[in-house]
Parts: structure tokens; C-alpha cells; sequence
């Protein structure tokens, strides 16, 4: 009996650890995802902000649209009155006691003014000058140019973009896989090594299929050595490591103090660490957000 025992905690403890190394999505969010998703691609249609940082914000404004002022006021962006604003109002104790925050008549109302409160203030205008799929700048942007004062907020929007994948989310139609170069052709790759392990860097519109074509490599291998997903879309410049990568940094790296704009994935890229063993090493679970100024082990 005591050997069904030790078997079931371990296929228990098997099943924990899968369930966190892929990251735990909340029912509500997706829910939320599946109701509203169609109408922040339209809004990327029409003005140009990525359907992720619109979904992503609004997911982290509304707790899923469960907030006060989602249900009460259809305010999805947590968008306050200001002086250019003329209509219906509600109030909630926010910074201040009783502030006072943009109501609509409906979700697609709030969806419509939280576009044009981008598109028409000055200090957005250097998102605009992003590429779309960089939702890492777009995130860091909307923080840095003051859209929230939560030092975590470019973090919070990054993490939940990565972990429902809202990168497929785009605007030439319905949620979709994202872009991937499906073509033969064969590019030469330089391969360096850093942190004793061999790795490339990713190129303009690279992905991790054409990566792995040009190397002879299979994508889900590559997907495995650095924590994603097939679809994960690259930046120019990212790390995407050839071998598995190490439990902890080198003994040069102990810590990282957190920056705007870090998630758990790129500081475990960034030091050559697998991310289960990051999460483990600093003893946080799968839902913890690195917020700017937060010291994490690296060994």
C-alpha cells in the first residue's frame, strides 16, 4: 500500500510541476479573452495599437472585467475623467478618495476612447513609432510615458501577453498563430557561446521554425531549451539558446535587480538559466510578476 502511496504523491507532484512550467491561466481571463478578443483586433485595424497591449491592459485594468468600474461604468482601461472629458462620470477611491473615472455606455465605447486617448496625446506618440509585434517596447512604453504608476505595470502587461499568448491575437482577421517562416531558404548563422552555452541571435521577422530549419534543428527542441512556444514571437536580438540551459547562473551573476520591461523569461534568457529553476531558486510560484527594483537569485 505504501509504494501506491509514494507513486500517486509522486505522479501528484509530476503533475504540479508540469502545471506550473506551462503557466497557470485563469478561466475569467480567458473568458474575457474569448468575449472581447474580436474587438481589439478591430481597434488595431483602425488605429495601429497591437491587439495584445489592448487586451493585456484591459485584462489588468478589470481583473478580467470583474472590476467596479467594468461592471458599473463599462470602463475597461481605467481611464479617469481629466479635463477634456464631457461625459457620464462614476466615482471610486483609487490614489485618492472618490476620484473620478470616465463612464460609458457600452465596452465597445471604452475600447473606442481608450484608442483615441493614445492616438491623440502627445506624450504616447513614441509608441507608434514601434513595431506592433514589439509588445515588450509597447508595455515598457505605456509605463515609462506615464499611463500608470504601478512599477510594475510594463511587467504585469508582459507576463500576461506570454502567458495567454495574446501575440497571436492580431489584426488580418481571428486569433491566429503567429507569423512564422514557413520558406526553404537556408540562412547562415553565426553561433556564439556565452554562460558555456552555444546560442544564436535572432534576426528581423526570425522565428524559432526557421531557426531550426537553418540549423538542423527540431523546433520543438529549440521551443524546450528556451521556454516557449513554437509561435513565440522573436525580437531582433534575442538569445535562443542551441542547448539545455543551466539550474543557475555563473558564480559572477548572483542576483538581478529588476528593470521595467523584465519578465522571468528574459532574465532566465539573459543569464542561461532554465526558468523553472529561476522560479525555484527565489521561491515564487508561477503567477508572481517581477516588479521594477525586486532582487532575484540567480543562484
Amino acid at each position: 500500500m505504501k509504494y501506491v502511496i509514494r507513486a500517486l504523491v509522486g505522479i501528484f507532484f509530476i503533475f504540479i510541476n508540469i502545471f506550473y512550467s506551462v503557466g497557470q491561466k485563469s478561466p475569467i481571463h480567458e473568458k474575457y479573452l474569448n468575449t472581447y478578443s474580436k474587438l481589439a483586433i478591430q481597434q488595431e485595424q483602425k488605429y495601429n495599437i497591437p491587439a495584445c497591449i489592448i487586451l493585456a491592459q484591459a485584462i489588468l485594468e478589470t481583473g478580467g472585467g470583474t472590476s467596479y468600474l467594468a461592471q458599473q461604468a463599462n470602463n475597461h482601461f481605467g481611464i479617469k475623467c481629466h479635463t477634456d472629458w464631457y461625459g457620464a462620470r462614476a466615482y471610486k477611491n483609487a490614489e485618492s478618495p472618490n476620484e473620478c473615472f470616465r463612464k460609458y455606455s457600452s465596452v465597445a465605447d471604452s475600447y473606442e476612447d481608450h484608442s483615441r486617448f493614445l492616438t491623440e496625446r502627445p506624450r504616447y506618440a513614441g509608441l507608434f513609432a514601434l513595431k506592433k509585434n514589439d509588445y515588450r517596447g509597447w508595455a515598457t512604453g505605456l509605463q515609462t510615458y506615464g499611463y500608470a504608476t504601478d512599477k510594475g505595470y510594463a511587467n504585469k502587461l508582459i507576463d500576461i501577453i506570454e502567458r495567454y499568448e495574446l501575440y497571436t491575437y492580431y489584426s488580418k482577421g481571428t486569433p491566429s498563430s503567429s507569423k512564422t517562416d514557413d520558406t526553404s531558404t537556408f540562412h547562415q548563422r553565426d553561433i556564439y557561446k556565452t554562460h558555456d552555452l552555444i546560442y544564436v541571435i535572432a534576426g528581423t521577422d526570425d522565428s524559432l521554425t526557421q531557426i531550426a530549419d537553418d540549423l538542423g534543428f527540431k523546433a520543438k527542441k529549440l521551443a524546450k531549451y528556451n521556454d516557449i512556444p513554437i509561435n513565440f514571437p522573436l525580437q531582433q536580438g534575442d538569445i535562443i539558446y542551441l542547448e539545455k540551459k543551466k539550474s543557475k547562473a555563473d558564480k559572477a551573476y548572483p542576483y538581478h535587480v529588476v528593470k521595467v520591461g523584465d519578465s522571468m523569461h528574459s532574465i532566465a534568457q539573459r543569464y542561461g538559466i532554465q526558468l523553472k529553476s529561476l522560479y525555484k531558486l527565489n521561491k515564487k510560484k508561477d503567477e508572481y510578476v517581477p516588479v521594477e527594483d525586486d532582487v532575484l537569485k540567480l543562484r
